[in-house]
């Protein structure tokens, strides 16, 4: 970056490819938000500012001239976890005026960085599904994100923290958020109409929930997770012809260059020892949101099928 006479910073870089980018500004060694851009990614602690430039022609991230879905916003109190809660809820093209129509659910999780609203802010996951659904790719659905910080996190990817925090988030959805959803909306109810996916930390909490409760939810996903350790999943792998029988589809991917990488492998390796059907998608990438957006684009066309 340069100074001019005035005192102002400025530079120039590119030319940049279409997509949706992250960046932010290093000033005396402080990370700091771009302060002459409002659109900032929802984070626990908001360093990121966003850029997106859209594709010609566009991408299924982009804006399109297609019918489009809302996305509500809730405060709600979790008796579970004796606190106010937010989470946020997208409803497909057509929700409002299809009073008798009821959709199946996908529950989809973020990340230990943010927050209930970086899947839509961030992720573009209601433009991802508005254009899915007007080509015909996807079955319209309701999707649901949480807050996935039942705990307040104090390291990341401290495993006290993530099996705390997954105990109090499992209790908060299957208590409160699932019964709050299929009161408040015209969800399909049962485990064949629920689904629940999630990236990093969120993935590990959709892998050990699903495997866990094939009984609630018969579609699940993990993208880069930080997964979940044999102890955790125990009753799935002693029991995997139940497991096969009950679960529509089991979804795994991650990025070669990913720090997860590994641990996703291994995570494949102890489901194979144990027989337990998979999909396993390892693909270009790393540890960001270009790849879970893919995902996102590659798993919603498989759900509910």
């Amino acid at each position: 970056m340069t100074k001019d006479s005035n005192g102002v910073w400025s530079v120039t870089v590119g030319p940049v490819e279409s997509g949706v980018w992250e960046y932010s500004f290093q000033v005396d060694g402080l990370t700091m938000i771009d302060p002459g851009n409002p659109l900032i990614k929802p984070m626990r602690l908001p360093v990121v500012s966003i850029l997106q430039i859209s594709g010609n022609p566009p991408l299924l991230w982009d804006f399109q001239d297609v019918p489009h879905g809302t996305v509500h916003l809730h405060t709600y109190y979790s008796k579970s976890l004796h606190r106010i809660r937010r989470l946020v809820v997208y409803t497909p093209p057509g929700y409002e005026q299809k009073a008798r129509m009821k959709y199946p659910v996908l529950y989809l999780q973020h990340g230990y960085g943010d927050t209930q609203e970086t899947w839509i802010v961030l992720g573009n996951a209601n433009v991802i599904l508005d254009n899915l659904i007007a080509q015909g790719r996807v079955k319209p659905m309701i999707i649901v994100m949480m807050d996935g910080h039942a705990v307040v996190p104090v390291r990341v990817l401290d495993p006290a923290f993530l099996n705390q925090n997954a105990e109090l988030f499992e209790r908060d959805l299957l208590e409160i958020v699932v019964p709050l959803i299929e009161k408040e909306y015209r969800a399909q109810r049962g485990a064949v109409n629920r689904a629940i996916v999630g990236l990093s930390m969120g993935g590990g909490q959709s892998l050990t929930l699903g495997l866990n409760h094939p009984d609630i939810f018969e579609w699940v996903g993990g993208f880069s997770s930080v997964t979940p350790s044999s102890e955790a999943i125990r009753n799935a792998l002693n029991n995997p012809e139940v497991l096969n029988r009950e679960l529509k589809l089991l979804w795994i991917g991650a990025g070669k260059n990913d720090f997860l990488l590994q641990r996703n492998e291994d995570f494949i390796s102890l489901l194979k020892r144990h027989n337990i059907q998979y999909e396993w998608h390892l693909t270009e990438g790393d540890h960001s949101w270009p790849i879970w957006r893919n995902y996102l684009i590659d798993l919603a066309p498989k759900l509910f099928r």
